[in-house]
């Protein structure tokens, strides 16, 4: 989940301006349980034959299995209900003598909570109920009490601790951003936050403040390219073209589904001609054909996307529907007024194509 907010932040701070006054924002992101369910089960469910094994004693003769999980939300909570195997047990000549054993559901009802200081997201258990394969409430007390000691507090472990990712996310940014922004970026990191968090019946919306520059740096205009720079662009684009091209293949073989093949191709296909033109002289009238791509194209892609994450596997899912919700972030930022000089726009990609080219040339140098 951690990881899911590092990319988050960057889409967040990418394009940071340099100023010394800020303002606070607070900018809403949900998370769909498909998502927070994928993040769980990556953390939580990694035994064997994909099950949580929160308790065991040192023969094995005794533990406590989770698996099977399934998210939802109710009354304002996240409701996650899981398969549980429960066996009490004693070793006796190298073997295991069962004492007790038990097939059941345990549902946990749990609030997303913000500690003091704002900077870690937890997802505490308010209430569990045990039930055995008929539905009966669950009144073996030796059991309940393993449930409460074990189970709980494993199913509470999952959360995103800001202070955790605030190094990754400044190594990543100082990466490819001027050298001369790193004291922004820090600060700007230093005020990342939650600010709210709310459980709904699609998912969990959550609020993350962070302080921005008080006025958005004004737009300017990117000169549009020469001749020489057309050329370079074409052999860059043919490279990112063939890696494109190869993705495409194994996103849409991944789910074995020609409906999303079709449809990333003739994105690929329409990205050539809108990139093109914008990196061309353009009439003030004209609608701006990248900002025009990138509208229609999320609108077609979005919908493939969250379909393609909810059949795959958990960890290839999680990455579809984590670059779903940052994308969902730059348009939410260009929303509030691109506060960190964020623009889709042919402007914003001749000045992008310029800083791709030149770190291009850069690594061939060395």
């Amino acid at each position: 989940m951690n990881k899911y907010f590092l990319t988050i932040a960057i889409s967040l701070l990418a394009g940071v301006a340099k100023t010394s006054a800020a303002d606070p924002y607070n900018l809403p992101i949900q998370l769909d349980y498909a998502l927070i369910k994928k993040a769980v089960v990556s953390q939580l469910f990694t035994g064997e034959g994909g099950a949580a094994e929160v308790w065991n004693d040192k023969h094995k003769c005794s533990f406590l299995k989770l698996y099977n999980p399934r998210i939802s939300g109710e009354g304002g909570q996240i409701k996650l209900l899981n398969d549980v195997q429960a066996q009490f047990g004693t070793a006796l000549g190298g073997q295991c003598i069962t004492v007790l054993a038990w097939d059941g559901a345990l549902e946990t009802f749990q609030q997303p909570t913000i500690s003091a200081d704002q900077s870690v997201l937890s997802l505490p258990v308010t209430k569990a109920n045990a039930y055995d394969r008929q539905g009966r409430q669950l009144t073996i007390d030796k059991l309940q009490d393993l449930i409460k000691r074990a189970a709980e507090p494993k199913l509470a472990e999952v959360k995103i601790d800001l202070n955790k990712s605030r190094g990754d996310m400044e190594r990543t940014l100082t990466g490819f951003l001027p050298k001369e922004n790193a004291g922004e970026i820090k600060k700007i990191l230093a005020t990342l936050k939650f600010s709210g968090a709310e459980a709904n019946d699609e998912g969990v919306n959550i609020k993350l403040a962070f302080d921005a520059p008080l006025k958005k740096a004004a737009p300017k205009p990117e000169a549009p390219f020469t001749e020489a720079e057309q050329k370079q662009w074409q052999a860059n684009w043919q490279e990112w073209d063939g890696f494109l091209s190869k993705a495409i293949n194994q996103a849409a073989s991944e789910t074995q589904s020609q409906e999303l093949r079709d449809t990333l191709t003739e994105i690929l296909l329409e990205s050539r001609s809108a990139f093109q033109a914008g990196l061309k002289a353009q009439s003030p009238e004209s609608a701006d054909p990248v900002r025009v791509f990138f509208t229609q194209t999320w609108q077609k892609l979005a919908p493939q996307l969250r379909t393609l994450a909810k059949e795959l596997p958990e960890i290839q899912g999680l990455r579809y529907m984590t670059f779903i919700a940052a994308t969902d972030v730059i348009y939410e930022l260009e929303n509030i007024g691109a506060p960190f000089g964020l623009e889709v726009s042919s402007d914003g990609l001749r000045r992008l194509a310029r800083m791709l080219m030149a770190g291009k040339q850069q690594a061939e140098a060395k």
